[in-house]
């Protein structure tokens, strides 16, 4: 589809699910790209840790993209570029503290150079085809989160990214109601909008208001202290590092991701007074009682720095009488994981706190009242529910009608809405889907790959390896090895079953694919009889004319 005299959304991803968000915006026969993100992988896709979008429908428009502008540095929002970027062929558009995050992704996949990279001053605005944006600050759990102003023939687009509202935030200047009010007044067409708290009551609270409890916790604990966060929330580690200071700590820093934000935030004119660290040898040598971890892992990654302080594989060390206190919200999904750490930190003699206990956390997401606000500057002709599952969605929809907005559109990943004229309409639909990153490869989510890999964490499997003779007869007993195959204490009694059933099912008469299948499902069907599973079975042949 190329877009005409009209005005088009579509999302790629984002919509109905959490995280991997991608939005196409798309007007006289161009489109541009807001955002290209990605989400991390559940035990649903066994041996993975990242989940890209499928984005074949405008790989195959690239000549008709513009550009892609990034809201923001989450890895929700800019993860998927340094495996897509590449193919787009198209420029990308993020402010100074974003564009530092990507450049550092881009170089990690030996990119510099490759993806041409624009930084554009803060509020600054772009001329995209019939698309000109402009950047309006918002506040958010990172540096320079970015409201977009999209204006078009057909209307103007407020597009909010990830937002919340912060009167007091520790870094950053985000926009007034004064001047969101203005975009309103020039007439807005479309909100489209962040939905990740729309059943919150209440407002999201000031990051400000974070740094008296965890200086609280921090001042009555006697041993060490570690505080864990999300990486990219610099104004929670600028709090950190001054509760350090306050409590006579000294500050040591574990995790990557930290170490990388820490350096692009300094370098764009963030966290200047942020302590220096200690090394981790340095902070095992001082008192307990003065030292201030900050960790990476508080969604309970095993490989994160949290996880193996629990489970001892660090080189920094906790025990008996230490504190952990988690400075983040649980991400649906993550129970288990963060649970497991934390009884590993209870099993140690660790105390653990977290927003139930005490104020050391707030989100980064709109609350009911801040969506009523933006809804009141806007006053948009349409609202857009984005960035959430399907029951986010829908709610924002009821509430934004509750608010006298007159019109709403509840859409998913692969909806094509006309915005304008005479919307907003569905018209069509575009494929979409995930691909994962599987080591150096990406492949499809739910392609033969990442099906087998179910298949044998389910069921295990079961190789059988047949020897033929020059005659075609086999050539001694078939070699049976099962794999995850549920038959430890009968195992050698299992192999010999299923080595005779290979041999029965064996037949040399017959062309070598039928024969091959004939003993695959005769083992197979031992095993079912033996476990009651159906393991992957795969027979190899042996002999002096085959490899």
């Amino acid at each position: 589809m190329t877009p005409g005299e009209e005005l088009l959304f579509l999302a790629l991803g984002g919509s109905g699910e959490i995280g991997m968000n991608v939005n196409l915006y798309g007007c006289r026969g161009k489109w541009l790209m807001v955002d290209c993100g990605l989400t991390f992988a559940d035990h649903d896709y066994p041996g993975i840790d990242l989940v890209l979008p499928e984005l074949e429908f405008i790989e195959e428009r690239r000549k008709d993209l513009v550009g892609v502008v990034l809201t923001h540095g989450h890895e929700d929002h800019i993860g998927a570029l340094p495996y897509m970027a590449a193919d787009l062929k198209v420029p990308l558009y993020a402010t100074p503290f974003t564009a530092g995050l990507i450049a550092g992704k881009l170089e990690e996949e030996g990119l510099t150079g490759q993806v041409k990279l624009h930084v554009i001053e803060r509020g600054g605005s772009i001329d995209l085809g019939p698309f000109r944006v402009t950047y309006v600050p918002l506040a958010h759990s990172i540096p320079e989160g970015n409201g977009l102003l999209i204006e078009t023939p057909l209307g103007k687009i407020f597009h909010t990214g990830d937002w919340k509202i912060d009167e007091t935030p520790v870094l950053g200047h985000p926009s007034s109601a004064d001047r969101l009010r203005a975009i309103g007044d020039q007439g807005v067409l479309a909100l489209v909008c962040d939905s990740t708290n729309t059943f919150q009551e209440t407002a999201s609270g000031s990051e400000s208001s974070v740094h008296d409890g965890l200086r609280d916790q921090v001042a009555k604990a006697r041993g060490r202290v570690l505080v864990t966060t999300f990486a990219s929330n610099a104004a929670r580690l600028e709090t950190i590092g001054r509760v350090a200071v306050e409590t006579n700590r000294r500050l040591c820093v574990a995790g990557r991701s930290l170490d990388r934000i820490l350096k692009v935030a300094k370098a764009t004119g963030y966290l200047r007074d942020f302590p220096e660290p200690v090394r981790f040898e340095e902070a095992m040598r001082l008192p307990k009682s003065d030292v201030l971890i900050v960790a990476t892992g508080g969604q309970g990654e095993a490989r994160a720095a949290l996880g193996r302080i629990a489970f001892g594989s660090h080189e920094l060390k906790l025990g008996e009488g230490d504190t952990v206190i988690f400075s983040s919200k649980q991400i649906p999904g993550n129970e288990v994981a963060i649970g497991r750490i934390m009884n590993a930190l209870s099993d140690l003699g660790i105390l653990t706190v977290t927003e139930r206990q005490a104020h050391v956390h707030v989100s980064g997401h709109p609350g009911r009242p801040e969506l009523a606000a933006m809804y009141g500057w806007m006053r948009p002709e349409i609202l857009v529910p984005v960035h959430g599952e399907m029951r986010h969605l829908r709610e924002q929809a009821r509430f934004g009608l509750s608010q006298g907005i007159p019109s709403v559109m509840v859409q998913r990943n692969g909806d094509i809405i006309r915005l304008a004229p005479k919307g907003p309409t569905k018209v069509g639909e575009a494929r979409v889907g995930r691909l994962v990153l599987d080591g150096d490869v990406i492949l499809p989510a739910d392609g033969a790959t990442i099906n087998e890999r179910r298949k044998m964490a389910l069921n295990g499997v079961i190789a059988v390896a047949l020897s033929i003779a020059g005659d075609g007869r086999l050539d001694g007993t078939p070699l049976i090895r099962p794999f995850g195959v549920p038959v430890e204490e009968d195992r050698d009694d299992f192999i010999a079953d299923a080595a005779d059933a290979a041999a029965k099912a064996y037949d040399a008469s017959a062309p070598e694919e039928k024969m091959r299948e004939a003993v695959r499902l005769a083992v197979r069907r031992c095993a079912t009889l033996w476990t009651g599973k159906k393991p992957l079975v795969e027979v190899m042949l042996v002999g002096a004319d085959r490899p």
